[in-house]
């Protein structure tokens, strides 16, 4: 058997101690399967003295990440810290520098420097794998760097965010308001105290930028995505989506377009009978279309110790399985010099429609106001009906469902911008996009 692979941690949280954990629970199977012993030999946290439930005392502790990949005895680097900037930026530099191998779950640090790193990388020898930095424990990355060589994709989506999936689930089946599932979500530990980075969509749009640099062969453009969260979601978005025959889910999606590279994160209306309208609770699901294989759809756990962890242990063990010399996969699939410039799409037509929720003044010449507005952009009405649970005296604000045929973003909202210089508007309009996915 081949020497043992060495290994150095940086980071024992949730994700770092279950490494561990399962490293030396299950060192003797893997050295089977890989052909070598896999060996964890340098660790480095914030605080040394935390009792993880896992025995450290055979690893040399290193006082930052930073010493850690630039001394120590190492074959891989684990980066598992989070975050674009330092430490995790500096250390991830000083290893791939070494020809270290690097492993890591940072989402935002590929985000935000993928391609620098990429191509240092491949200058030194090593390899940059980051299966567990989308979708947790599907194997995604896998799938569009390897298994799909040979297919243009024309479209990636999904369910990346764990934490969004679950409050809206939670309001859909408890009928609660986002605020009262966002705090059980905190409760729960599936949202953290400052919860905006998920709900606001940043998270997904991280991952996003990832998967369209794979899907597309393009340089990562993390800054040029259009982004909504779910904060905006109400109780009564989801029971007119449900009356409507569809579920809300915040969805990253990146397609290509005869003028370019579309990129989006927002709350969208996904058929109730589609395979991703079942994706419930903290799950994720990525889709991916392409001209050969067809539509394949993954579904699994987005996050947890377990599942983070599980993917880490798949790109160390792609590691010990290699051999010296063999040629190395790209980080985004092909050579950093390969990578086309990103283009971003122009506006185009929404071929699934939109939802459009207005709250309006109960007085004659509102529904012909609308309809005016709507006829003044070139947009095309599915329906248009008065949505009410109950009878209502008059007076009263009356809540009016638009639905469209295929029309662009830009015809939406201009169209709503006029509807509210009307005057008869109570509160902001609500607009959700409308996806009909060919997966499910």
């Amino acid at each position: 058997m081949s020497d043992a692979l060495k290994i150095g941690i940086a980071g024992l949280g949730t994700v770092g101690a279950s490494l561990v954990r399962i490293l030396l629970e299950r060192g003797e199977m893997l050295a089977t399967t890989c052909g070598r012993a896999i060996e964890i030999t340098a660790v480095t946290a914030r605080d040394r003295n935390r009792d993880r439930g896992v025995d450290l005392s055979a690893m040399r502790w290193h006082d930052d990440a930073l010493s850690l990949a630039q001394t120590a005895e190492i074959d891989v680097f684990v980066e598992l810290m989070g975050g674009a900037g330092e430490p995790a930026y500096s250390a991830v530099k000083a290893a791939l520098g070494r020809g270290i191998h690097v492993v890591t779950a940072n989402k935002a640090l590929l985000a935000a420097h993928g391609t620098e790193l990429a191509g240092l990388a491949e200058d030194h020898g090593a390899l940059l794998n980051y299966e567990a930095a989308v979708a947790g424990g599907i194997p995604v990355i896998k799938a569009l760097r390897e298994s799909l060589t040979g297919n243009t994709i024309s479209r990636v989506y999904g369910i990346m965010n764990g934490t969004c999936n679950y409050i809206l689930t939670k309001m859909e089946k408890e009928g609660l308001s986002f605020e009262a599932c966002l705090k059980e979500a905190q409760r729960l530990g599936y949202a953290e105290a400052d919860p905006a980075f998920d709900i606001e969509g940043n998270d997904t749009a991280h991952k996003l930028a990832i998967l369209t640099s794979l899907a597309f062969g393009t340089a990562i453009a993390a800054d040029d995505i259009y982004l909504e969260g779910i904060t905006n979601i109400s109780i009564d978005d989801i029971h007119a989506a449900a009356d409507l025959g569809y579920r809300i889910k915040l969805l990253g999606v990146a397609q290509r377009t005869d003028s370019g590279i579309e990129q989006r994160v927002h709350p969208t209306m996904v058929p109730l009978n589609s395979v991703i309208a079942q994706v419930d609770g903290v799950t994720n699901a990525v889709a991916i279309e392409s001209d050969i294989l067809g539509e394949l759809l993954m579904v699994g756990p987005g996050a947890g110790g377990n599942a983070t962890a599980s993917a880490v242990l798949g790109d160390i063990a792609d590691i010990a399985k290699s051999r010296p010399g063999a040629q190395h996969v790209p980080a985004f699939g092909r050579p950093v010099k390969a990578l086309a410039g990103y283009k971003r799409a122009e506006m185009q037509s929404h071929e699934g429609g939109y939802f459009i929720r207005l709250k309006v003044l109960d007085k004659t010449g509102v529904f012909a106001g609308i309809a005016k507005h709507m006829a003044e952009n070139d947009i095309s009405l599915e329906s248009i009906v008065q949505h009410s649970k109950q009878q209502v005296e008059t007076g009263e604000p009356q809540t009016i469902i638009l639905v469209t045929h295929a029309t662009t973003e830009q015809s939406v909202r201009r169209a709503v911008l006029s509807i509210k210089g009307e005057g008869f508007l109570v509160g902001d309009p609500q607009v959700i996009r409308i996806e009909r996915p060919k997966a499910g």
